[in-house]
């Protein structure tokens, strides 16, 4: 379970391993939700801050792990200021702030959350390639990005978020500020946090780099896109969803 890189044969991407942990984490959302979508308002701001709390006490674990496997120079293995990390304080902003903070965090859940999640479930770039399939990282990364999955859907199928488009200021306020704190600690340590700064070989991020030649110019696009892409493709994709659900409705009246 907490075996150094390199001990065991790396799970892969695309692998048995891989389908595997897909597979269950689906299987795990599934569940979830259907013990958990018709709870009250009240209970899911419960089941946010629990999910959040366990969030943070396993990245905490993940922290010492990855820093005790390498050092503290390596900050890109373990500060958590990546678009996926964005939960941890989504989260935090959502079950404990008020007015526009908690705005903020509930917006990253009810839309970049899924984005995230399903991103990274399909293609698990920084856990399978390193660490076999029963490591305490491969099971961490797709159990955290499960749950990302998991209340994203929750809070759009209870109504518990209602996105409407002018969020995209509370959804890119969140982003920006990581961003912003992520390029001076880039700045300041060669790091390559959000994947704003530096190349990320072996994944499609290496051919936005490459086609743009790295520099400011890809730190521009990166952070640009991660600044409306998720929300956007969310509030597009939910609106639909909407939209034909009034559709059946209507139909549905009119057959009556």
């Amino acid at each position: 379970m907490f075996s150094s890189q390199g001990t065991y044969k790396a799970c892969g991407i695309f692998s048995i391993g891989h389908f595997t942990l897909l597979i269950i984490t689906i299987i795990g959302i599934w569940l979830a939700l259907k013990y958990t979508k018709n709870k009250s308002r009240e209970d899911i701001r419960k089941i946010i801050k629990n999910v959040t709390i366990v969030a943070w006490v396993l990245e905490i674990v993940k922290i010492i792990f990855n820093v005790k496997q390498n050092s503290f120079k390596a900050i890109n293995t373990y500060i958590p200021l990546y678009y996926c990390s964005i939960l941890l304080y989504a989260g935090l902003l959502s079950s404990f702030a008020k007015g526009v903070f908690k705005r903020a965090g509930d917006v990253f859940i009810a839309t970049g959350a899924i984005i995230g999640g399903i991103v990274f479930m399909i293609y698990p770039s920084t856990s399978l390639p390193i660490y076999p399939m029963f490591h305490f990282l491969s099971i961490h990364s797709f159990l955290y990005h499960g749950a990302m999955v998991y209340l994203g859907i929750l809070v759009n199928i209870t109504n518990y978020v209602k996105i409407e488009k002018s969020d995209i200021k509370y959804f890119a306020s969140i982003m920006g500020t990581i961003c912003f704190i992520a390029l001076i600690i880039n700045k300041a340590f060669d790091g390559n946090l959000m994947f704003i700064s530096n190349n990320f070989p072996g994944t499609p991020l290496e051919v936005i780099y490459k086609f743009t030649g790295g520099g400011l110019l890809y730190t521009i696009i990166m952070v640009i896109a991660q600044l409306i892409l998720p929300f956007y493709c969310s509030y597009y994709i939910l609106n639909n969803r909407i939209n034909l659900a009034k559709q059946s409705d209507c139909k549905y009246i009119k057959l009556q």
